[in-house]
């Protein structure tokens, strides 16, 4: 496209070429011969999904988040790592405080976090998933044991 620049029909059969799905079918219910321009196609374009973009959360917003009575680690660490996959910039080292400081003290991935300190987020990241696998176990025991009993 951009060897091309002033080539309008050129440009308008390209730029589909750069669409994933979301835009791609939009792109697609575009009625025949409805656009006359790429400038008017790149307006279409902007003056639809200026209202699908999102805001930057602020890093306080992760701050706040804590484990809930009840609720599962694979429960918390899904609604925490959406939220801070919403923050903008690079805080990694905040990912990992904030997501241990979340937990409750007792919470055996929280004394582990603090027993052995990990450096990335990858590394959180991978002693999550254990212990979500290890809580699931119990759940899974938990069910069965019920099943046995009734």
């Amino acid at each position: 496209m951009a060897l091309h620049p002033k080539d309008e029909a050129l440009m308008c059969k390209v730029f589909p070429s750069n669409l994933g799905p979301v835009t791609m079918r939009w792109f697609d219910s575009l009625r025949a011969n409805s656009i006359d321009s790429f400038k008017e196609l790149t307006w279409a374009f902007g003056s639809h999904f200026i209202t699908c973009t999102k805001v930057p959360r602020p890093i306080d917003s992760v701050l706040c988040l804590s484990m809930q009575e009840g609720e599962t680690l694979k429960t918390y660490s899904d609604r925490y790592w959406e939220m801070f996959n919403e923050i903008d910039g690079d805080f990694e080292d905040m990912a990992i405080s904030t997501f241990k400081v979340g937990l409750p003290t007792e919470h055996s991935l929280r004394k582990s976090l603090i027993g052995k300190p990990i450096t990335s987020v990858r590394q959180l990241m991978d002693r999550i998933d254990k212990y979500k696998r290890v809580e699931e176990d119990q759940q899974q025991g938990k069910g069965k044991a019920k099943v046995i009993l009734q």
